[in-house]
């Protein structure tokens, strides 16, 4: 049992056999400062209203009944207006060693999740060009968060949402024809409007040397078609390819075009409208979000009987729910931030629970070199595409940064800065971690000395801070993939695997491990090295980034 399983268990006797009730906002964290123990809990100040007493007398209650049941605790204070503070053994942190030598690569799973079927739906770009960097925050964010959940339980399923309908399809096709129509000759010209990217041209040439002159004596839709078909195969066939070398998986592609052509978005705006939740007004059909909390109703059918992509939205999501999901996570751009609430509407109307759509917003990526902004534009064909950087920093330093803040916050993202081997660079100081442990190994083999499994009688020579601080932080792990997997927020792991590295990093400017004063201490600090290397090597797994065993 983990630490603060460990408190709460004992807090919650305790509380029953007072005849209290446990209060839903009790929290047991780990403090600030060292010096306020290991956790630290509000309960006394919380129920001191029930109990009738003044928190401190309560706290004092608490204390007594805590130490003559909880062993494994070394000292309980009251700080404060009645705050617990929570002192632990060293040998329970030092048993935390034998767990992850028995669970290995399962370290840090648990059933939180209890098989719920939840859908991940990220990048779904428009594949009217090349992924940019952008796109690759997202897929760094939506494949991890996969990861992490599926460790913590979860029925995760992934998903695309090809966006091969609408306008803007039609847009690319033309785009190519002109292409296409400039290598015959033609003086035809691309509008501001127009796909201006150079990866296009392929496009053209292709169907050049496959057709030669005879799209021009196709009637324009035609030949449009024809174009946009052959785009989308090729930009599609890319972006596979470039989510695959990410190390980016998708289990379902699903088509928008499809939706269309199966009648399910004209099904489910009969079903709202069946559920008064949708009504015609001056020739238009529009969904009543204003009974959802919106400032106005949204229109999903014009009058000229044009749909919004509103519709085939909220029909995607019926198909979703309808596959068995029971909670399904979106994970979009910053700037579909007021869209969210929309769709959380829309949801609600399909007789889905409030919650069971989740909206993960993605910022922006600023991406520098030395400093020096990059500008990007996707319709103009100016920007750098994920494969760009992918071969100039490495997929692991793409992943490892994407992944180093809040998907909600701002990124700058410096390429020079990314390919620095230091220990200012993040992705670097926590490889740097896992390699160094992997190096005092293969000095330990080369000196001749064992590196094979010792007793845990060995376990009590890891008293020092430094060792108490790294068996603490591993001991942590498993919370750090819980809150991640319940706040949807792969940053967790990353910040968890940066503090970890630190302490790991600092063990060896006070400690020798293979020049340590005895045989027991040095296989000792070898057991604790080799369960922070695991636990490194757990997380960076999670997050989709290798961990080598040389730099």
């Amino acid at each position: 049992m983990f630490a603060r399983e460990y408190v709460e268990k004992h807090l919650r006797e305790v509380v029953h056999e007072l005849g209290l009730k446990w209060p839903d906002k009790a929290s047991i964290e780990t403090p600030r400062e060292k010096s306020f123990g290991d956790l630290a809990c509000n309960l006394a100040m919380l129920l001191a209203g029930q109990a009738g007493e003044k928190p401190r007398d309560l706290a004092a209650r608490f204390k007594d009944m805590m130490l003559g049941r909880a062993e494994k605790l070394q000292s309980i204070e009251i700080a404060g207006p009645g705050f617990l503070n929570f002192t632990f053994r060293p040998s329970f942190w030092q048993s935390i060693i034998p767990v992850i030598q028995k669970e290995q690569e399962g370290f840090g799973s648990s059933d939180l999740g209890r098989k719920h079927k939840i859908q991940v739906e990220y990048v779904s770009a428009n594949p009217t060009g090349p992924l940019h960097i952008g796109h690759g925050r997202g897929a760094a964010l939506g494949d991890s968060l996969a990861r992490i959940l599926r460790f913590a339980g979860f029925e995760a399923s992934t998903e695309y949402y090809l966006n091969d309908a609408g306008r803007q399809m039609y847009v690319l096709g033309d785009s190519v024809l002109i292409r296409y129509e400039q290598l015959c000759g033609l003086e035809a010209e691309l509008s501001p409007d127009h796909y201006q990217g150079e990866y296009l041209q392929d496009d053209a040439r292709a169907l050049y040397q496959e057709h030669g002159r005879d799209l021009l004596k196709q009637d324009r839709e035609s030949a449009i078609a024809l174009c946009r078909e052959k785009a989308v195969q090729s930009i599609l066939a890319g972006i596979k390819e470039d989510l695959e070398h990410f190390g980016v998986e998708h289990q379902v592609w699903f088509s928008e075009q499809g939706l269309f052509d199966r009648g399910e978005v004209q099904k489910t705006l009969e079903w709202l409208q069946e559920k008064d939740m949708a009504y015609i007004h001056d020739g238009a059909l529009w969904f009543r979000s204003t009974s959802f909390g919106d400032d106005k109703d949204r229109v999903l059918q014009k009058s000229d009987g044009a749909l919004t992509y509103f519709a085939s939205d909220i029909a995607y999501h019926h198909n979703k729910f309808n596959r068995g999901f029971e909670t399904v996570v979106d994970i979009w751009g910053a700037d579909h931030h007021g869209y969210a609430p929309r769709m959380q509407a829309a949801v609600q109307a399909l007789g889905r629970p409030a919650g069971s759509l989740r909206v993960i917003l993605v910022q922006l990526v600023n991406l520098l070199r030395a400093g020096q902004q990059v500008s990007m534009s996707t319709r103009s064909g100016e920007f750098v595409t994920l494969r760009q950087v992918m071969e100039e920093v490495g997929v692991d330093a793409c992943r490892f940064i994407f992944l180093s803040r809040k998907s909600d916050s701002h990124l700058d993202f410096d390429l020079e800065e990314v390919k620095k081997k230091s220990m200012d660079n993040p992705v670097f100081y926590v490889q740097y971690a896992h390699a160094r442990i992997c190096s005092v190994f293969a000095k330990a083999a080369e000196r001749g000395i064992d590196t094979g499994p010792e007793p845990q009688s060995l376990l009590h020579l890891l008293e020092s801070q430094e060792d108490l601080d790294l068996l603490k932080q591993l001991e942590m792990f498993p919370d750090m993939v819980q809150a991640a997997a319940r706040n949807l927020s792969p940053h967790h792991i990353s910040f968890y695997l940066r503090e970890l590295a630190g302490l790991l990093h600092r063990y060896y400017t006070v400690h020798s491990v293979l020049n340590a004063d005895s045989r027991e201490l040095i296989h000792a600090r070898m057991l604790l090295l080799q369960a922070t290397a695991r636990v490194l090597f757990n997380g960076l797994k999670l997050l989709g980034v290798h961990a080598p065993e040389k730099m």
